[in-house]
Order: structure tokens, then C-alpha cells, then sequence
């Protein structure tokens, strides 16, 4: 079933609970606030609303998560919804978070897309330092591959550019990786328009994935390329997170607005995201069934320019 027509059956018992029915739900199948699908590269679909996974580990993004098999029921009930792209890294864990969508979703149903990330490594519990050495992402490929009982990966993205190492030998382990058909498409992580242009003269580069919200936009300029290359731009902590908790407080400048949508403030700021630009692809992440079924409720969410942008208003004041 589409994701579309799922959640318009199925929504007022997910998420009414959480938000009384959003009352601003399109119910009419012919409404629609711009394009739910995004041509990855040009040539992997993938639905706009998507699942970030690194939430699915132990504290510190280190180890397995304190509940495996309710981690698991995530990953199902999101590809129920209608989620076909899922984010995750060799270094969630580490290892462990693909090994888990291994364990929840293999054999994979038709045309998931499973993102994954290699270059940065981990010491320790919240400990991140980036390899970009040539030898070791050969490495990262391979075992990412195994861990995810995957033949290819449709995108592999270089998780950090390491300072050490010239970006070109970094994504010159990854172009062989992609000769050999080991992956498909390749994307940058936390780069600016200047990196993605000297990444671009390596090998073609179709996705940026850097940290952007509704209250954090310092990743505007790469957003705008992206959008004029027809790159898929992958915003991490879409809804803020751990290191921009503003939009999950009492208080704050969206939450009058969201009242009067009769929705949380994390939906309206997913609804803001993806009608911000075609190229977003939210990567929304949770442990909670009930939070999953809230943030995947946000793209039925309807704004007016009006309102969309009185809500940019609020949120820069923010």
C-alpha cells in the first residue's frame, strides 16, 4: 500500500491521540502540497519523508539499543508507513544499527533504499573522529555490505571529509568501490558548497547530508546548491535533536502556531521542511512507535504560503 493512501486510512487511530485528528490533514487524494517522491541521482525513488536510524542504538549512539525488539517493531511499522529510504552508518553502534535493520527487514521488501555512511570512527560513546584513508572506507564498503546482507548499496555517503586526508583519495576509494558495483550512488555529509564543488570534479555527487532545521539553517547555501544541481539534500536533526533542543521545549515561538494548527511543534516543522524545497529529504528519527506514527502524520500536513510563512517569520525570531 502507498504511503498516501495508508495513512489516510489508517491515521486517526496512529496518530489521533497525539494530535486530535490534524484537522489540517488533505483527506482528498487529488490535494497535494508538491512531490512526495524524490529521483535520488536521477534513477533511485525514494519518498521525501524518510527514517533516520541512528536512534536505534544505546546511549552515546554506542551499542544495541536497550529494547532490541521494540527497536525492530520500528523499523517494520516505518516501512508500513510508508517509509522507503532509511539512513544509517557504519559507525551507529557501531555496526550494530545495520546489523539491526539486517535482522528487522531482511530480506528487504522492493524498493527500500537503505543509506549508509562510512569515515568516521568511534572510540567511544559519543566519540567521533573521521578516517577518510583510502584502505579503510575500501573496508567500511565491505563490511557495510555484509552487515546489511546487501549485493549494492544505492548510496553511500562519506560521513565526515578527515582534514588528513585529500577528499580526492577519500572519494577515489569510493569510485572503485563504485566500478566494482558495490555502490551506486555516492553523497557528502556536515561539506560546504565549496567541498561538494572540488568533491564533484572526483567522481558525481547526488546527495548532501548536513545538519538543517526550521531553527538552524547555517546549512542554507549548500540547501540552495542542491536545489539548483537537482541534488537530494538530506537534513539530519530535522527536528532538532540532542544538540538543538529548542523545538522539543515549552515555549518556544512555534508552539502558539501549532495549537492553532491543532498539531505538535515537531509536525509542523517537518511540514515546513518538506515544503521548503522539493530536493529535502527528511530523515525524522525515534525509538517510540507513537513518535514514528506523529512525525510520519506531519506530511499530510498542509500549510497556506500565508502560514508557511508565518511560521519562517517565527521561527527566524526564534
Amino acid at each position: 500500500m502507498k504511503r498516501r493512501t495508508f495513512l489516510e486510512v489508517s491515521l486517526a487511530g496512529a496518530a489521533g491521540v497525539l494530535t486530535d485528528g490534524l484537522p489540517k490533514i488533505i483527506a482528498a487524494a487529488s490535494t497535494s502540497k508538491g512531490e512526495e517522491t524524490f529521483l535520488l541521482g536521477g534513477d533511485v525513488l525514494v519518498n521525501r519523508l524518510g527514517f533516520g536510524a541512528m536512534r536505534l542504538t544505546g546511549e552515546g549512539i554506542w551499542g544495541w539499543p536497550p529494547d532490541r525488539e521494540n527497536a525492530k517493531k520500528v523499523l517494520r511499522r516505518a516501512v508500513e508507513l510508508g517509509v522507503n529510504f532509511i539512513d544509517t552508518a557504519d559507525a551507529y553502534g557501531p555496526e550494530t544499527n545495520e546489523l539491526l535493520i539486517a535482522e528487522a527487514l531482511y530480506p528487504y521488501p522492493k524498493g527500500l533504499v537503505i543509506a549508509t555512511k562510512g569515515g568516521n570512527t568511534r572510540p567511544g560513546p559519543g566519540q567521533w573522529v573521521p578516517d577518510g584513508r583510502p584502505e579503510y572506507l575500501a573496508q567500511c564498503v565491505d563490511k557495510s555490505l555484509k552487515r546489511l546482507k546487501l549485493e549494492r548499496i544505492d548510496l553511500y555517503q562519506l560521513h565526515r571529509i578527515d582534514s588528513k586526508v585529500p577528499v580526492e583519495e577519500s572519494l577515489g576509494a569510493l569510485k572503485n568501490a563504485q566500478d566494482a558495483g558495490k555502490i551506486w550512488h555516492v553523497g557528502l555529509s556536515e561539506v560546504t558548497v565549496a567541498e561538494i564543488e572540488q568533491a564533484k570534479k572526483v567522481m558525481p555527487i547526488v546527495s548532501i547530508q548536513n545538519q538543517y532545521n526550521i531553527t538552524d539553517r547555517k546549512s542554507e547555501a549548500a540547501l540552495n546548491y542542491c536545489e539548483k544541481e537537482k541534488m537530494g539534500f538530506i537534513p539530519w536533526a530535522p527536528i532538532g535533536g540532542s544538540r538543538n533542543p529548542s523545538l522539543h521545549t515549552t515555549g518556544n515561538a512555534l508552539e502558539a502556531e501549532a495549537k492553532r494548527h491543532n498539531v505538535s511543534v515537531v509536525q509542523l516543522a517537518l511540514a515546513w521542511l518538506l515544503q521548503k524545497s522539493p530536493v529535502i529529504l527528511p530523515i525524522p528519527g525515534t525509538s517510540s512507535l507513537a513518535h514514528l506514527d506523529e512525525n510520519m502524520a506531519a506530511e499530510k500536513l498542509l500549510l497556506s504560503p500565508d502560514e508557511w510563512k508565518k511560521i519562517e517569520d517565527l521561527a527566524r525570531k526564534s
